[in-house]
């Protein structure tokens, strides 16, 4: 029994693109942070949102269909994640094609590791 892949190569690569730019400017989408991270003080809310937009570590554990929807730092001791959610225009539904932009409006949401 083999897995179905769910998107193709071109898919991913086309997903990844779209992530990127969403996740460096928070243009295109849709930003949340939790409770959590809205508590913090201005200046660690702000670090935590810098390292939203210029995470670049990504590897086969977090990363592993290649679409840069996911991510993980540590800032004082506390850990943050931030993942990327596809929904359609309405965001009502699950997009049926993250890879295009027109059909799919991306949801960012930055916590505290404990929150998720």
């Amino acid at each position: 029994m083999s897995l179905i892949e769910i998107t193709t190569p071109t898919e991913s690569a086309k997903i990844k693109e779209l992530n990127d730019r969403f996740r460096s400017t928070f243009v295109g989408g849709v930003v949340h942070i939790t409770c959590g991270v809205d508590a913090l003080c201005r200046e660690v809310k702000a670090e935590v949102l810098r390292r939203v937009r210029t995470f670049d570590h990504f590897n086969k554990d977090n990363d592993p269909h290649g679409e840069h929807d996911f991510g993980a730092f540590n800032i004082a001791c506390q850990q943050f994640f931030w993942k990327i959610s596809y929904y359609d225009r309405a965001m009502k539904h699950g997009s049926e094609d993250p890879s295009d932009a027109s059909k799919t409006t991306r949801e960012l949401c930055v916590m505290l590791a404990e929150e998720y």
